[in-house]
């Protein structure tokens, strides 16, 4: 059973548990709350807090989420009072003295981090702005300063922003948290880069991804088992054609969900798993739904419930409802909510997740046969200013204006406008590359346009009263960037970040 507590004004839930305690202290921050040219400042906190608890017997750990940011561990009543103080300590004077070498960390660490076969989806659906964050690189890190970590820590780190949640005997005695005042934060706003729905673009791998944001409802959550296993059935056991097949559903605390559906496919077989992909959402679309399946799922979902709440893994989602100011559930009202769950209800959510969809289609592949429209690649209009012309080709112009900056070729064009500008990316050879709220890209090279060189301080002087910088550090001068893409991939911004890196 469930029940909550307070330490020093922090909220808190327990759960009788046999075995190692369990605990975690989480916080109302995460990447959808960073500005992109800050992108990272929440993570280096973490990491900073962390360092008080050097090298410990038990283990422990912090993760930088979406919406959440949190610390947790397992050990010793000791070893929690220990951490915990420990971290809020950390929060309320971080260790500055490691700003530098917490920065190299980060950036190894993303260096060595693997891409996630669903990186390119939050870009594309919300672009460069709250939860089209978690697509982009830790840009902000760089100029990052202790000024900047303070003023975050005392907006988002406080007390009336955290949550505690311990696994265990009981609460231990000892804990302290001497966090600073503050008020609770308030989940982001949720844009949206896409015109129309259900939507594709060509990803750059040989995978199938999809997803839809859906109403938080256990209906929803039902639905993703569901899908699951009908992927599985037509794309592994009956098709031979992917082997990962899998599905993901992710709560939101704007009472919103993220369901994710992911196959893999080998080269040859792209074509094929795209089609049986659509094809199962398509059936779905129109109720070609077993009720079996359903009660089969529900009952999956009661006993997965039943086992979480015996070792306490319920927690951490009651404590994050805490912060967006949800009830706390207990197990009978959540396993009776799952059994509620009818085969009509998983019906409206297939028609629903449908109509929202975002398809990523393996590359070099479109999904327009299928009802999806393609998801925008370019802007409506350039702005109207100075022309530059291309010196590699005679059809590509750049354009800046009072307005804005474009590129423009006999196709399309990509435009930033000042007033909606993301981050400004600026590289001391003269490069420059503005990122648009919608993710739309345009890069300034000036060894690509004829007299861009001597038009640069006109365009900086625009960019510092208007747009966000991130300044990059000294890097040699560029090989020629490719026609510029409209939007950024993750693969082609690491590009970018390694050749600004020292």
């Amino acid at each position: 059973m469930i029940t909550r507590f307070d330490v020093d004004g922090v909220p808190g839930v327990f759960a009788k548990t046999g075995g190692p305690m369990k605990a975690g202290l989480a916080f109302r921050v995460g990447f959808a709350d960073e500005p992109l040219p800050r992108r990272g400042i929440t993570h280096l906190i973490e990491h900073l807090a962390l360092h008080s608890a050097g090298v410990a017997d038990y283990h422990y750990n912090g993760a930088t989420g979406v919406e959440h940011t949190y610390f947790h561990l397992r050990g010793s009543e000791t070893d929690i009072v220990a951490f915990l103080n420990g971290v809020c300590a950390s929060l309320l004077e971080p260790p500055l003295q490691r700003l530098a070498v917490e920065k190299e960390i980060l950036r190894t660490e993303a260096a060595s981090r693997r891409t996630a076969v669903n990186e390119m989806l939050p870009m594309w659906r919300h672009g460069a702005r709250d939860y089209g964050l978690t697509s982009f690189p830790e840009w902000g890190l760089t100029a990052l300063t202790p000024d900047d970590l303070h003023a975050w820590v005392a907006r988002y780190f406080v007390r009336q922003n955290a949550v505690l949640w311990i696994a265990g005997s009981g609460v231990p005695a000892g804990l302290k948290f001497t966090l600073p005042d503050g008020a609770r934060q308030p989940i982001p706003a949720t844009s949206s880069a896409l015109p129309v729905r259900p939507a594709y673009f060509p990803g750059s791998s040989g995978a199938v991804v999809w997803d839809a944001v859906v109403r938080r409802e256990a209906a929803a959550g039902i639905f993703a088992g569901v899908l699951e296993r009908e992927m599985f059935r037509a794309l592994r056991q009956e098709g031979g054609l992917s082997y990962t097949v899998q599905t993901d559903y992710d709560p939101r605390g704007d009472g919103s969900a993220v369901i994710t559906a992911v196959a893999d496919a080998l080269p040859d077989k792209q074509g094929a798993v795209l089609g049986g992909f659509v094809d199962v959402l398509a059936a779905m679309r129109v109720g070609r739904i077993d009720p079996a399946e359903v009660t089969t799922v529900v009952n999956q979902r009661c006993d997965a419930l039943a086992q979480a709440d015996e070792q306490g893994g319920r927690l951490p989602g009651q404590a994050f409802n805490l912060l967006v100011g949800l009830p706390v559930q207990s197990l009978e009202e959540a396993v009776a909510e799952a059994q509620a769950v009818t085969h009509g209800d998983v019906l409206r959510v297939a028609a629903t997740a449908f109509a929202d969809g975002l398809l990523m289609t393996p590359s070099g592949t479109t999904a327009d046969w299928a009802g999806y429209t393609a998801a925008p690649t370019s802007s409506d209009h350039p702005v109207q200013g100075q022309a530059y012309p291309s010196l590699e080709d005679p059809h590509t112009r750049l354009i800046l204006g009072d307005q804005g900056v474009s590129v423009t070729d006999e196709d399309q064009n990509a435009t930033v406008r000042f007033d909606d500008c993301a981050v400004v990316l600026a590289w001391p050879d003269g490069a420059r590359q503005l990122v648009g709220q919608d993710g739309i890209v345009v890069r300034v090279e000036p060894t690509l346009y004829a007299g861009v060189p001597a038009a640069l301080p006109w365009l900086d002087a625009a960019c510092a009263s208007r747009c966000p910088p991130a300044t990059r550090p000294a890097s040699p001068s560029p090989s020629p960037w490719p026609r510029p893409s409209r939007r950024p991939r993750p693969e082609a911004a690491a590009v970018r970040w390694a050749r600004s890196s020292p």
